[in-house]
C-alpha cells in the first residue's frame, strides 16, 4: 500500500470561508439545494460541528449568499444568485488565471475619493481593486498592467461610487524605475515565499495520490491508499489554500516578476493534484448529497429565520 502524508489543517479554518469552497468547487453546477444534513457531514469532515454549520449557514442566508428552504423538519440550502456571481469570479480566477502575456508597457491607473462618512463602501472597493490585481501606489492612486477599464467601471457602478472614481490608462514617465514601483505596490517577495511552501507542502502528496488505486486502477498497487473522504478532504484544503494565494495575486506580466518565480509551477502542481483527486472526490460528495434526499428536492426560496430548524 502507497502511504500518503496524513491531511492536516490550516490554524485558522474560518467557518464562511469553508461554506464558499464547498460550494464554490463541489456545488456550483448543482440545480438543486442541499440538505443541511449532507452540508454537516461533508464540512464534518474539515472539522467543523454540527452547530457551526448551522450557524453558518444561518448567517449566509442573510447576508443572502445563500438561499434557503424549509420542508417537514429539514432544511435545505443553495447558493443565491449573489453568492453565484461571487463563486463564478473566483472559479474562472482559479481555473483560468490571466494569461502571462509580454506587456506593452501600458498602465491603468485608478484614483478616488470617497467621503469618510461612506468608508466601508471604500473598504470595499479597495477589496475588488485587490481582487482585480490592482496594487497601492498612493492614498487613493491604485494601479495595474492590465486594462481594467471596464472591471472598474462595473464596480464603481455596483457601489454607486462613480462619480468618485476617476481612471487613466497610460505610461509612466518618472521618476522610479519599474522595479522598484512594483516592490511599492505589491509585496511579490511574500507571496513568492507561499507559493513555494504551497509546492513543497503538496508535492510530495501528489506523486503518492498518483499511484493510488482510487483513480481508477492505474498504477501500482492496486490497493487504495486512502478513502474516497480523504480525497474530498485532501482536494478541499488544496483549493481553500490555493484560492487564497490567487486572491492575492496580481498576475503581473512575466516581465515584472522575479526571475524565480514560483507562481506558474503552484498552478501546474495544483491543476495536476486536483485532477487527480476530482474522480473519488466528486463521487464522494455526490454519494452524501444523495442520502436521505427524497425523489424531489424543494424549490429554493429565500429564508432568513432557517438557524432554528434542525437537520
Amino acid at each position: 500500500m502507497t502511504p500518503v502524508a496524513t491531511v492536516t489543517y490550516p490554524a485558522v479554518l474560518r467557518s464562511q470561508d469553508m461554506v464558499f469552497t464547498l460550494f464554490g468547487d463541489y456545488l456550483l453546477e448543482r440545480e438543486r439545494p442541499v440538505w443541511t444534513g449532507a452540508l454537516i457531514t461533508l464540512l464534518g469532515q474539515l472539522g467543523m460541528s454540527p452547530m457551526a454549520v448551522r450557524t453558518a449557514l444561518s448567517r449566509m442566508s442573510r447576508k443572502g449568499w445563500l438561499a434557503g428552504s424549509r420542508r417537514g423538519n429539514r432544511s435545505w440550502y443553495a447558493l443565491a444568485a449573489r453568492g453565484r456571481r461571487l463563486l463564478s469570479e473566483g472559479r474562472e480566477r482559479i481555473y483560468h488565471p490571466p494569461e502571462g502575456s509580454a506587456w506593452d508597457g501600458q498602465w491603468t491607473l485608478v484614483t478616488y475619493t470617497v467621503p469618510e462618512s461612506r468608508r466601508r463602501v471604500r473598504d470595499r472597493l479597495r477589496s475588488r481593486l485587490t481582487w482585480l490585481g490592482m496594487g497601492p501606489v498612493a492614498s487613493g492612486v491604485w494601479i495595474t498592467p492590465h486594462d481594467v477599464r471596464g472591471a472598474v467601471e462595473e464596480i464603481a457602478a455596483a457601489l454607486r461610487l462613480t462619480r468618485h472614481v476617476e481612471v487613466f490608462r497610460g505610461q509612466h514617465l518618472g521618476f522610479t524605475d519599474t522595479a522598484a514601483l512594483v516592490r511599492q505596490c505589491w509585496d511579490l517577495d511574500a507571496l513568492n515565499r507561499r507559493y513555494a511552501a504551497f509546492h513543497e507542502r503538496w508535492r510530495g502528496d501528489l506523486d503518492a495520490c498518483r499511484r493510488c488505486a482510487l483513480r481508477g486502477g492505474r498504477g501500482a498497487p492496486n490497493e487504495p491508499c486512502s478513502s474516497p473522504a480523504d480525497c474530498f478532504r485532501r482536494r478541499f484544503l488544496l483549493v481553500h489554500e490555493y484560492r487564497e494565494l490567487v486572491g492575492n495575486d496580481p498576475f503581473l506580466p512575466p516581465s515584472l516578476l522575479p526571475s524565480d518565480w514560483k507562481g506558474r509551477e503552484s498552478a501546474a502542481l495544483f491543476q495536476s493534484y486536483h485532477e487527480v483527486l476530482t474522480g473519488p472526490a466528486v463521487r464522494y460528495v455526490e454519494e452524501v448529497c444523495r442520502a436521505g434526499e427524497p425523489e424531489h428536492t424543494p424549490p429554493v426560496r429565500q429564508s432568513r429565520d432557517l438557524h432554528s430548524t434542525r437537520a
